[in-house]
């Protein structure tokens, strides 16, 4: 199994002079191989691939005006090149949209092959660089494994970082008994079906106003002043804390629930069609339900736990875990509702443990789980009760 470990390294002048050259050079052979095939294909209708576009790289460095393309490793230029039909092949899966052009203010990032770089008693030597890099070994590497490629990462807010993806072996984590139900919310991250409900970090909500002040502040510079770049990197420099910060939960969460427990149900939500709600669609996105699905998804193949997805359309909050009685309505602002039984539900544990044996009836019968509507029970009673003319 491929894994990537990432680490945090300082360069020094010559090095960063070096890797901020290889890194514009990246993007601009990029931007100018998308240009070049959109306009192939809309102009003369002819789809350049990609092994023509790394052809013309070798074209572009004898060309006038772009001969500094010879001061970087030609292995990152033709990496970019193929990032940029992996980014196609995404866009004619129907994984992403169509690919766009890369901006100088965003970072950048460059990738190196087994030949382009070298490793040698915890030091790293990239292609054209004289002195090893200064890398923060948060973890050692895994014993025996060799990376197979490198990728350089240049953040917005200026810091450089360095993955390795190497070839590993993940052994499974010990059995356990223990099943668990997960339903995702705003005011509580999650609530499991224990009952224990995870704060929200909310990250963004907390240095909302901070954020609105800097970027206030970096609108009235002058583009293009030394100013201007100051107050941009303290933009970016914040965002970068946002980040670090709703990763670093949802990292501990996940890694949590996938040790204490052999199977997790989750809801599969319809974040992208929530997020057209304005009222709630900055919450959404500061909760980040999508990646701490992700991360479960690939952690339970990793540790050998199992992942229990529930259909969306699942009324889990409006059905009574005590009696299985689905109330017709239950709008947002009522948190505890009483179901006919006499049972006192919160409307999150409540859901959490609907979730729990709704994942159970899915591993045992397979698809999802999904309830007729009232219209198509109507019409097979009706179609019961009908008599028959033949």
């Amino acid at each position: 199994m491929q894994r990537a470990y990432r680490y945090r390294f300082y360069p020094t002048s010559e090095q960063e002079i070096l890797l901020r050259k290889t890194v514009g050079c990246c993007r601009f052979v990029y931007n100018r191989a998308l240009a070049m095939r959109s306009e192939s294909w809309t102009q003369n209708k002819e789809r350049l691939s990609g092994f023509d576009l790394q052809k013309r790289i070798t074209l572009w460095k004898k060309e006038e005006g772009t001969e500094w393309l010879k001061e970087v490793s030609s292995v990152a230029l033709q990496q970019s090149i193929n990032n940029l039909e992996v980014a196609y092949q995404n866009f004619f899966a129907k994984r992403a949209k169509y690919p766009t052009f890369k901006k100088k203010n965003a970072g950048g990032s460059c990738r190196f092959t087994e030949s382009s770089f070298r490793i040698k008693d915890g030091a790293v030597w990239l292609a054209k660089t004289k002195t090893p890099l200064d890398i923060r070994w948060s973890r050692p590497l895994p014993e025996g494994a060799k990376p197979k490629q490198c990728a350089v990462k240049l953040s917005p807010s200026g810091q450089w970082y360095i993955s390795f993806l190497c070839e590993v072996e993940i052994s499974h984590l010990p059995p356990v008994d223990s099943h668990v139900g997960i339903d995702l919310g705003i005011s509580a991250l999650a609530t499991l079906s224990t009952g224990e409900k995870i704060c929200n970090p909310k990250a963004y909500r907390k240095h909302k106003r901070k954020l609105a002040h800097r970027q206030k502040h970096l609108a009235r510079k002058k583009p293009g002043s030394r100013n201007r770049e100051k107050a941009r990197l303290k933009v970016a420099r914040l965002h970068q804390k946002i980040s670090d910060t709703r990763k670093d939960q949802l990292h501990k969460l996940t890694t949590r629930l996938v040790r204490e427990n052999k199977s997790i149900a989750l809801e599969d939500l319809h974040v992208r069609g929530m997020l057209r709600n304005h009222c709630l669609a900055g919450s959404i996105s500061d909760a980040s339900w999508g990646e701490l699905k992700r991360m479960l998804e690939y952690k339970c193949e990793w540790y050998g736990r199992e992942l229990r997805v529930v259909d969306r359309w699942f009324p889990s909050s409006k059905t009574c875990s005590a009696c299985g009685h689905v109330v017709e309505k239950l709008p947002l602002n009522i948190r505890e509702w009483t179901c006919t039984c006499g049972a006192v539900h919160d409307r999150d544990v409540n859901a959490a443990k609907n979730i729990l044996a709704a994942g159970a009836v899915v591993n045992a019968c397979g698809g999802t789980v999904r309830p007729k509507s009232v219209k198509a029970r109507r019409q097979v009673s009706v179609k019961q009760e009908s008599p028959s003319f033949r």
